[in-house]
């Protein structure tokens, strides 16, 4: 199973454009690379046929990990061992298993027959966000606009928690005017607690999804964009749920209501 070399110094290019793509946004825009780190997110990557730059891995692998090396020496990925315990204080994990790889930032195309869109507004927790673009991929979400006070959709967090979304999902930044050029001709709904049940609204129509931050609800770009708000009806004293459930329940609503036709 051997890599190409074995890196064996801290101060190895590769492990240094490792720690700087998983700091902050801006480096990894500059790259145009992305770190994605465990076995099921790069098993993830190599089914979508994304573009690997290479894949690093160390000692202790599991029998899957093993054989996900071997696929990816394969289809001529490269794949370089890292001694001791340099991964490891690489990974943003509590429990590192031993491979990452370094992506390049691809942005998959959004049809311009748009039907189904989330815009994920000021959501700034990264868990959150992943959450969300996992329901989304889940949903048939066409795509997601990510607005400016919105978290780097490509940074590590985001990524474990969407569980491989970002590899099927077209994901792209845009100011809110280019928002709006995109869904001119979509039904704008905004999740608000004091919107209209969403049992109570027809989500067959073209729309675009906004769900707005829990701790600070939505920005005034989107009040100015939404057409319609919507709510979740909830039983007894519950006041609101954070964004990702929130905005989960949203999506499958609309699942729902679109496979009932």
């Amino acid at each position: 199973m051997g890599g190409q070399i074995v890196i064996t110094s801290a101060q190895n290019s590769k492990l240094k454009l490792v720690r700087s793509l998983m700091g902050r946004a801006k480096e990894r825009h500059e790259a145009n690379a992305f770190v994605i780190e465990g076995v099921r997110l790069v098993e993830e990557a190599v089914d979508a046929g994304w573009n690997f730059q290479f894949v690093l891995y160390s000692d202790g692998l599991s029998e899957r990990g093993r054989d996900l090396i071997n696929t990816l020496s394969a289809k001529n990925i490269e794949v370089d061992d890292v001694a001791g315990d340099l991964l490891q204080k690489l990974s943003d994990t509590e429990t590192p298993q031993g491979i990452l790889a370094v992506l390049s930032l691809t942005r998959l195309p959004i049809t311009d027959q748009l039907n189904f869109v989330l815009i994920p507004d000021q959501i700034r927790d990264p868990g959150n966000l992943g959450t969300l673009l996992r329901s989304a991929a889940a949903t048939g979400v066409q795509a997601v606009l990510l607005p400016p006070e919105t978290t780097d959709a490509f940074a590590p967090k985001v990524l474990r928690a969407g569980m491989g979304a970002h590899f099927r999902l077209p994901i792209h930044s845009f100011s809110w005017e280019e928002i709006k050029t995109r869904t001119k001709d979509m039904q704008i709904l905004l999740a608000d607690m004091g919107g209209t049940s969403c049992w109570e609204t027809d989500l067959r129509k073209p729309l675009a999804l906004i769900i707005g931050s829990e701790a600070e609800g939505a920005s005034d770009e989107a009040q100015r964009l939404a057409t319609q708000k919507i709510s979740i009806p909830m039983a007894g004293s519950v006041e609101s749920l954070n964004a990702g459930v929130a905005g989960s329940v949203l999506m499958f609503e609309v699942m729902r209501q679109r496979s009932n036709v």
